[in-house]
């Protein structure tokens, strides 16, 4: 009882003086709860139980007849990742497709992923990528579902859903004060309090505040990012728990890229840069991300297993820029550049509703999900540029050295200059385990999706009506002992898109199958997960993008194509105080004509994150990530290419006593330069050089 008083009144302090208008989507916790609601500071290792809302059947990894990824807090905090980038970089079967400063998309088995969500409930990025920055102070794990998910997640997309897992309120007082200092004048700060707010515990709260500034290692460009977030939790009955939620989100950086370093001239000769430090973006450009997110959920215990969740999210997405972007041209003049000023706002209202329990059948157990969800997306966004062509010449040297000045960017039009569309989803599935013998269970199910959009996009119509489109799953687990089980999965693709081809039509839905064969086990008393997996999948009307404009809207084309691979993965203590999380992928990609595509996708990658508990000095961890994969290109000019490449990092941290603690992490060790990726084909940019950073936290 000693910290009791002391965490609670600073609770209730925080939370007092914390602003109204926080936002934090979050969702239900469901069947079969794997993952505690209740997420304290402590570490708990790398083998982390797949939180009941990744797979909504609440289904736990071996059960799972999919491949799963779970990055714990304890390696977020081990290797100082507070970006949703630096996490995924973590996961072996996610590429991190860092293609300019403050945008950046998300692959998996060679596709894009689409399917975000927090708590098991969709938010996704807007137009499928990230606009500045996730931070990872509100979330304790991130759930990684490997392949298509047309039950789980609404659309079968082929590469895979990644699930945020918010840090709730908890039944015992806890609070921690981090601030750390490392390179390029990185400055942060992080506060997390929680616990009970009466007596009895059943009104629990938890607040969360982060604060990050700092330069970089590229030229002109600075960031800030702050997080604020809230959360009540209330027992109203034996039975029923609401639980509210807001966060506040911002993400603001100076002399933001759009598009990165050309990486060829107007002749197709290649441009060598000698510091990897070279940035297009100007002094005055920037983009400033602002997100506001709230949920209210609530959930009823019907008792003999049967549960139920309703929960509604809203999210508020405010972005402004100043853009910059660099392109070869001709002979004539061999640059041009498009400068712009954005502003955009988008506003998502999601909702979901859930019942799930056990049921007999044929003298066995058995359990059943059901549910039905609603989505609208709104988006408001309108360009203005510097002129009714957009384009203005331009130089590479006066760019590289930021002295290109600020344009008039005042030209604006109602029809090729602004998007305003209106996107809605709606969905019912079924999902039931049958539990067939007691070695043999069988998942299936299936979803129905109805879409609608309307509006305009910068010019073209989005116009998009699917109505009663049926997407199965089915998949089989069977037990070969108490330590391993093998499956086989099948699902259908579908997923509908949004881009036009070049008569300014939306494309048609991407369509496919997707097969999925594995093992998966626990070794050394259950101590470290291990799985390999096969899969293949093959695709339908995928939106390549062509290269072409009409006005300011990019133009596309649907390619047919087939992709193979492997994933091998382990988590878990290999030996006492010997904690790992990693693994090997291999995927290969083919058009119709069987040559290889999208070669802008390593074909392989480990990532492996090793810590170790020094024995003689258990107060002392000491521990390195490695990522290495192996050479990409363009496709269409071999000559634009990365080679294989090792990233290392490396951690060290001492437990001064039981409040205090120390950590240093120094990334990069060996300074190798590469380019972050080609996914956007001619341009790119480099990844930061050898970088440190210092942190001292103190736990009440």
């Amino acid at each position: 009882m000693k910290t009791f008083l002391p965490v609670s009144a600073l609770l209730t302090v925080v939370w007092a003086v914390a602003p109204a208008a926080f936002a934090d989507p979050l969702t239900l916790p469901k069947t079969d709860v794997q993952a505690s609601s209740e997420s304290d500071l402590s570490a708990s290792g790398y083998q982390q139980p797949l939180d009941s809302t990744t797979t909504r059947l609440g289904l736990t990894p071996k059960e799972t007849p999919q491949g799963v990824t779970s990055l714990s807090r304890e390696q977020l905090n081990d290797f100082n990742l507070n970006s949703v980038k630096d996490a995924l970089r973590s996961a072996p079967s996610v590429t991190v497709e860092q293609y300019e400063t403050d945008r950046t998309n998300f692959t998996s088995r060679g596709f894009d992923i689409n399917n975000f969500e927090y708590d098991g409930i969709g938010a996704p990025f807007s137009a499928g990528l990230l606009s500045g920055d996730l931070d990872m102070a509100e979330y304790q794990q991130v759930d990684i579902l490997h392949g298509a998910n047309g039950l789980m997640s609404g659309t079968g997309n082929p590469s895979a859903t990644v699930n945020f897992i918010r840090k709730r309120p908890t039944y015992t007082p806890q609070a921690q004060v981090k601030v750390s200092a490392g390179s390029w004048d990185t400055r942060r700060i992080d506060l997390d309090v929680s616990g009970p707010l009466t007596d009895s515990g059943n009104v629990r709260g938890r607040f969360i505040y982060a604060n990050e500034t700092g330069n970089s290692y590229l030229d002109r460009y600075s960031r800030e990012k702050n997080v604020l977030s809230g959360m009540l939790a209330f027992d109203l009955s034996d039975a029923d728990t609401l639980t509210v939620g807001l966060s506040d989100s911002k993400s603001n950086s100076n002399g933001s890229s759009w598009g990165g370093l050309p990486l060829t001239d107007y002749q197709g000769n290649l441009i060598h840069y000698s510091r990897r430090g070279s940035n297009v973006g100007q002094n005055w450009s920037y983009w400033d991300v602002h997100t506001l997110r709230a949920f209210a959920e609530l959930t009823h215990d019907f008792g003999n297993g049967w549960k139920s969740k309703l929960n509604v999210t809203a999210v508020d997405q405010r972005q402004s820029a100043n853009m910059y972007y660099l392109m070869a041209n001709d002979e004539r003049q061999p640059w041009l550049a498009d400068p712009s000023h954005t502003n955009a706002d988008e506003k998502q209202l999601l909702g979901e509703a859930q019942l799930s329990g056990p049921f007999s059948l044929g003298g066995r157990e058995h359990e059943l999900t059901l549910g039905v969800d609603y989505g609208r997306s709104r988006h408001k966004e309108r360009g203005y540029y510097n002129s009714v062509d957009e384009f203005m010449p331009a130089d590479l040297g006066q760019t590289l050295g930021g002295n290109v000045p600020k344009p008039d960017l005042s030209y604006t039009d109602d029809d090729t200059k602004m998007a305003n569309f209106t996107d809605r989803q709606k969905s019912v599935y079924a999902g039931a385990r049958f539990n067939l013998t007691d070695k043999l269970h069988w998942i299936a199910g299936a979803r129905m999706l109805s879409v609608d959009s309307d509006g305009t996009d910068y010019g073209p119509p989005r116009d998009v009506r699917i109505h009663g489109k049926v997407t199965p799953y089915t998949g089989l687990v069977y037990d070969l002992n108490d330590q391993y089980s093998v499956y086989a999965s099948y699902t259908k693709i579908f997923n509908p898109q949004y881009v036009i081809d070049a008569q300014s039509k939306v494309l048609a839905p991407l369509e496919g199958k997707s097969y999925e064969v594995g093992v998966k086990g626990s070794l050394l008393d259950e101590q470290l997960d291990v799985s390999a997996a096969v899969f293949k999948t093959d695709q339908r009307n995928v939106a390549e993008a062509t290269g072409e404009m009409i006005g300011t809207q990019s133009v596309y084309q649907s390619e047919n194509f087939k992709s193979r691979g492997i994933e091998l993965e382990a988590s878990g203590q290999l030996a006492p105080g010997l904690q790992v999380q990693g693994g090997y992928s291999y995927v290969h990609i083919e058009d119709p004509d069987g040559e290889k595509a999208r070669q802008y996708v390593p074909t392989h990658t480990v990532r492996t994150s090793l810590t170790y508990q020094l024995p003689d000095m258990p107060k002392a961890k000491i521990g390195t990530r490695v990522a290495w994969q192996s050479a990409i290109q363009v496709d269409s000019d071999s000559r634009i290419r990365q080679n294989a490449y090792a990233l290392v990092d490396v951690m060290a941290s001492y437990d001064i006593d039981s409040h205090w603690s120390t950590a240093l992490n120094l990334n990069n060790v060996s300074n190798r330069k590469y380019l972050m990726s080609l996914y956007s084909g001619g341009s790119g940019f480099y990844g930061p050089s050898r970088n440190v950073t210092a942190s001292l936290s103190y736990n009440f």
